[in-house]
């Protein structure tokens, strides 16, 4: 045995020295996630026709899936040996633990459980060359860098959802989006199937769900605050059927990846109620929803419906077998239920109070069912209202902060994030983005998200079981499009959840991610790539307007014009700032030694006179809608119509704003223009109106009438000599009734403030 380790170990040093191609064609060594500990050493691993591999039963689907991928990948087959091995160590202190040695002689895989083993097998897979990910490594041999690791997750909760119900994708896509998660360490897949715009689970007790729930006549596109509506006026709509449900299950059951059904209920049911209307308040006809938004009909609390959701759930839990099952429980109004007989009547026996009451009755009964058939619920965060059991879990898309109350109450939690993990928003300011949700989740806020509040206590953190990158389907209409939207901010997700904080950097993590690239690209995932991609703002120093661009990686250069001209290689370098003295439409980006890298910047600045002059907000934006900050207010650029978290607007929740801008000297002015956000889906309201005064003693008032745009302008035109502006901003009030939000107060964003 020691001679022929040490004849292969020669033959290896003698090829490594040898023969270049194999080694230019090994992997970089770099993972996603990063690991906690990871050392390289001198020299490779060469894997051929040669190379046997082992393994226990135990770890069977981690050895096959290597075998299969190195055969599928490169055309070579691994017998049976033990140059690559797997070997159980209980020591290792989680199930999802391992240690990956690679030396010139041998591979060894050590973990205590065969999940463990799997996540070796992805790190491994990563330090081999990428074109194994498509059959098109061409080689004889696979070599692979000496290395050393050991690793383990922080969280044990690291989940991805998809939205179906909005638009449904084909089962193909389902397990290629599952064997994207299994790369990353993902192991929780929540598969979002019901919602009020279609039904997708095959439920053979109630065939109507099939007819019926599962079709809407037309589709909304566009913006769903764009009045009226735009449409595709055809039939839209389908359902996934029990044997296809099976197959997916066992699929993620092979990658270690627990599916979890979310089952929408009290509210999101109008699919349901089509199909079956005598389970809603009113029983009268009723169609699945053509267009995004909350609906007043949910289902009705009295005994049918719940005969009918039990029936639901023996097909669900059967066909599911991991512990959760998510009932949704957020979103549910209570117009029906208030004036309902039926629901009036059940809040007398029950004793209750007011309909929020009698929602978490609602949800309790469910829950207990589920409890009784030997599963678990994970609901969101109305869900903690109700009537838990200690192993219930509650999901909040508050942030971090969501986490305080239900950890309060003992009560497990996984955090989402709007701010941080809400895929459907826009991930790019750039104009060609593809039609999102609305708001701003770039990749460097997903790589930066920490799930845990930083106001908890040590004892109450082990309750955050970790986090979940969330995918709504409102403007993702087909596959390609999804993955834009998921890569790679998922990959950002992955290893925010799984590497340690004194490990994680975000510039070291866009080097591997560039790397990454490569991987992507062999395995057709349409990723977004604004690693390339410039970013810009303006400041004001020392009363001069500078515009300032920035970049992600530091080996190249910011080439630029400033008359909307394309740059090229003989375009002004960039330095330390543009100095803007008037309009000026910037184009810029980034260059290497021979060609442009990425996609054009463009800016519009639209001078004025308060530009770089000093400006007072007597309140403070909100922190999660800061902006620019006051300056933001009079920097020449306006926000983006349709998206009101860029950095161009300011929110402010509830508060009346005042802003006092100082011309420095009496100025003559023209006009005063100013944009407010109204987007009521996201609880923003224009003010009803805006008081102007010049000069601390003439005051104008404004009334803004009422209008469904996104945006709504207003422009004061005065001819009037003054050095100061004071502009009143009484908050709209609270939110209508009927409207979301209803009673709540509403937020006011403003973007620019034109002094012309």
């Amino acid at each position: 045995m020691q001679l022929k380790n040490g004849l292969i170990y020669l033959l290896t040093i003698l090829c490594i020295y040898g023969c270049s191609k194999p080694i230019e064609k090994s992997g970089n060594g770099q993972i996603i996630p990063i690991p906690e500990q990871q050392v390289f050493e001198d020299g490779y691993f060469t894997i051929t026709n040669q190379t046997g591999i082992q393994f226990d039963k135990e770890f069977e689907i981690a050895g096959n899936f290597l075998k299969d991928y190195i055969h599928t990948g490169s055309g070579l087959a691994l017998g049976s040996g033990t140059d690559i091995r797997f070997t159980k160590e209980p020591a290792l202190d989680t199930e999802e633990a391992y240690s990956l040695e690679i030396s010139a002689t041998a591979i060894e895989i050590k973990a205590a459980t065969a999940q463990g083993a799997f996540y070796a097998v992805q790190s491994l897979r990563q330090l081999m060359p990428a074109e194994l990910e498509d059959g098109s490594y061409l080689d004889k041999a696979i070599t692979i860098s000496n290395t050393r690791i050991k690793d383990r997750p922080v969280f044990s909760y690291r989940g991805m959802h998809l939205d179906v119900a909005r638009h449904m994708f084909p089962v193909s896509f389902i397990k290629k989006y599952i064997d994207a998660l299994a790369l990353l360490k993902f192991n929780n897949f929540h598969w979002h199937l019901t919602d009020d715009q279609g039904w997708r689970v095959e439920i053979k007790r109630y065939p109507k769900l099939q007819e019926i729930a599962a079709y809407r006549n037309e589709t909304q596109i566009g913006f769903f605050n764009t009045k009226p509506h735009q449409v595709i006026n055809e039939t839209y709509g389908g359902y996934y059927t029990q044997e296809e449900i099976k197959e997916l299950v066992a699929y993620a059951k092979a990658r270690f990846i627990t599916i979890i059904p979310e089952i929408e209920l009290p509210g999101h049911a109008l699919s349901a109620l089509a199909a079956y209307p005598e389970l809603s308040c009113n029983g009268t006809p009723l169609q699945v929803a053509t267009t995004d938004g909350v609906f007043d009909d949910i289902f009705c609390v009295k005994a049918e419906t719940f005969r009918f959701l039990e029936g639901v759930f023996d097909e669900i839990v059967d066909l599911f077998p991991g512990q959760y099952i998510h009932i949704g429980g957020d979103a549910a109004p209570k117009t029906r239920w208030k004036n309902c007989t039926t629901c009036q009547n059940t809040m007398k026996e029950q004793g209750l109070t007011n309909t929020v009451e009698l929602q978490s009755y609602f949800v309790s009964k469910i829950a207990q069912y589920l409890h009784a058939k030997g599963r678990q619920i994970i609901g969101w965060d109305a869900t903690l209202n109700s009537k838990l059991a200690p192993d219930d879990i509650v999901m909040t898309w508050r942030g971090p902060e969501g986490a305080l109350a239900p950890a309060a109450k003992n009560q497990d939690v996984i955090v989402t994030s709007k701010a941080h993990t809400y895929f459907n928003r826009y991930q790019s300011e750039t104009p060609n983005e593809p039609l999102a949700f609305g708001g701003y989740v770039p990749l460097k806020k997903v790589y930066q998200f920490n799930p845990l509040p930083a106001t908890l206590s040590a004892q109450d953190a082990g309750r955050v079981l970790g986090a979940q990158g969330i995918v709504w389907t409102q403007y993702t209409v087909n596959a390609e499009q999804l993955e834009y939207m998921v890569f790679p901010r998922a990959i950002g997700l992955a290893e925010a959840l799984w590497s340690h904080e004194k490990h994680k950097n975000y510039d070291n993590f866009v080097s591997r991610l560039s790397s990454f690239h490569d991987r992507l690209d062999f395995l057709k995932i349409n990723y977004a790539n604004h690693l390339h991609q410039l970013k810009g703002h303006m400041v004001t120093k020392d009363k001069q307007s500078i515009y300032e661009l920035q970049k992600q990686t530091d080996s190249t250069v910011i080439r630029y014009t400033l008359d909307g001209s394309i740059p090229n290689m003989k375009s002004k370098l960039y330095n330390n700032g543009i100095p803007i003295t008037k309009n000026s439409i910037i184009t810029a980006a980034i260059f290497d030694k021979t060609r442009r890298l990425g996609p054009l910047f463009t800016e519009t600045i639209q001078w004025h006179q308060a530009i770089g002059k000093d400006i007072i907000l007597d309140v403070q934006p909100h922190h999660a809608y800061p902006g620019m900050g006051s300056d933001g207010l009079i920097n020449g650029v306006l926000g983006n119509s349709n998206r009101y978290r860029d950095n161009e607007w300011l929110g402010f929740f509830g508060e009346d704003v005042e802003i006092t801008i100082d011309l420095d000297v009496p100025t003559t002015i023209n006009a005063i223009a100013m944009r407010f956000h109204n987007g009521k889906k996201q609880l923003a309201y224009a003010p009803k109106k805006v008081e102007i005064e010049l000069d601390n003693k003439t005051i104008f008032e404004i009334d803004i009438p009422e209008s469904n745009e996104s945006v709504v302008p207003v422009v004061f035109e005065k001819n009037y000599t003054t050095r100061f502006i004071t502009i009143r901003i009484p908050n709209f009030g609270k939110i209508p009734e009927g409207s979301l939000g209803e009673g709540s107060l509403a937020w006011t964003f403003i973007d620019e403030i034109q002094v012309n």
